[in-house]
């Protein structure tokens, strides 16, 4: 009996410290992908072309095959990009704020520069239909800064948004006091204004001037790359399934960088893994991954890959998609869980058995990450998200530290269990 429970107990031991090797194997990858070097994987000082090389790096290191003729995992493209290489400052009443924490700008915003600009104050509380708008629109003093108060009633009445309300404003420098978490995002585009959302704790009650520079950049053609490699099959190596994964993330405002470490450093540092570990485990049905790019610019990446495959759609049997995967500490969701309801029922069986995380829950199909790309196509596809409780998404404080990794060691597990159910 002793003898039994001896080992039993080191057998626990063995598997608790594996599962302790493999966080801390995540941990690194994502600590790389999102440190400072990485520029937040974005449009400046090559950022996304950084992390591409890293992933390229570790493909390489794995022994995952290219499937082009030059030996390279890059597929490369082009889209629009607008950009902020340069200065973002910001002072109100003499307060100078801080890019980042005490304020965002609109992505599609176009340079400016002032100093000592007067400011014109205007309440759209009473705007609740698009005449009155018109009307406010017309009485705005020009040369002025615009401070836009309750812009949430156009939201509630009008259904306009920040990024929607920008190309309709004006040409000018507009101030949108905001309460709250500020979130940004990559635009394609541009607009005539310069707009910064100013959380509004940090407002000084009277406002007559403001300085402000906002450096933008607007490239028309941004190359960027998608990183894709292989394992071949044991037995049916024209076959695949697919692993994928977005690493770009918003980038820099000025000083303040984005670090992307949720999102998705943790979903791309757990691709890698499955990665390393199918290349020394190959498996029945050749195994893809699928590094995207642009998936911030709206699934860029993976949308220019379903239009120029490097390996026939009909030839795939099953996409799993992994995008924000840092805290399981509730489990997981499963998006498009209802279309791929069999998928979802082995996931839940396997998980049932193994208690590998706590929770799988299922969602509908939502067009939110690159799984959609695919789907649209007609390719099977699922979007597996952790359900953590920190707040971090689009923001400067999205930071290695801020993630638990609760359970990444069984979702990772999981999914070696669903692949290998493949038949």
């Amino acid at each position: 009996m002793k003898r039994l429970i001896f080992t039993a107990t080191l057998s626990l031991f063995f598997i608790s410290a594996f599962a302790q090797m493999e966080k801390r194997w995540i941990k690194k990858q994502i600590n790389t992908l999102s440190s400072p070097s990485m520029q937040g994987r974005g449009y400046v000082q090559k950022g996304v072309e950084k992390a591409a090389n890293f992933i390229s790096e570790k493909f390489s290191e794995f022994g995952l095959l290219p499937f082009s003729n030059d030996s390279s995992y890059f597929q490369t493209y082009r889209f629009p990009v607008n950009t902020f290489p340069g200065a973002s400052t910001l002072t109100l009443q003499k307060r100078e704020l801080n890019a980042g924490t005490d304020f965002i700008v609109h992505a599609a915003s176009a340079p400016c520069q002032t100093e000592r600009m007067k400011v014109q104050r205007v309440n759209l509380s009473s705007v609740k239909d698009s005449l009155s708008w018109q009307r406010t629109k017309a009485e705005l003093i020009p040369n002025r800064a615009i401070v836009l108060k309750n812009y949430d009633t156009l939201t509630k009445y009008l259904h306009i948004n920040t990024y929607s309300g920008g190309k309709d404003l004006p040409r000018g420098i507009y101030i949108i006091p905001r309460h709250g978490k500020l979130t940004w995002t990559v635009a394609t585009d541009t607009i005539p204004s310069t707009i910064f959302v100013v959380e509004d704790t940090v407002m000084p009650k009277r406002i007559r001037h403001i300085e402000a520079r906002l450096d933008s950049r607007f490239i028309p053609a941004f190359q960027s790359k998608n990183v894709i490699g292989y394992v071949r099959g044991t037995q049916q190596p024209d076959s695949f399934i697919v692993f994928s994964a977005h690493f770009d993330h918003l980038g820099k405002l000025g000083p303040a960088t984005f670090p992307g470490a949720h999102d998705n450093a943790s979903g791309t540092a757990l691709m890698l893994y499955m990665a390393n570990y199918f290349a020394q485990h190959p498996q029945r049905y050749s195994m893809a991954f699928c590094a995207f790019s642009g998936e911030e610019a709206g699934l860029l990446g993976s949308e220019y890959f379903v239009n120029h495959p490097l390996f026939p759609l009909g030839s795939i049997r099953f996409v799993i998609n992994l995008d924000m995967t840092g805290d399981a500490q509730n489990g997981i969701t499963v998006v498009n869980a209802i279309e791929q309801k069999r998928a979802f029922d082995k996931l839940r069986e396997i998980n049932d058995k193994a208690k590998y995380v706590p929770e799988i829950k299922e969602r509908d199909q939502s067009r939110n990450s690159d799984h959609y790309s695919f789907s649209k196509k007609g390719v099977p596809s699922i979007f597996i998200y952790g359900n953590g409780i920190k707040p971090y998404y689009h923001d400067v404080f999205d930071k290695p530290q801020e993630l638990s990794l609760e359970n990444i060691d069984g979702l990772a597990k999981l999914l070696v269990d669903f692949v290998s159910s493949f038949r």
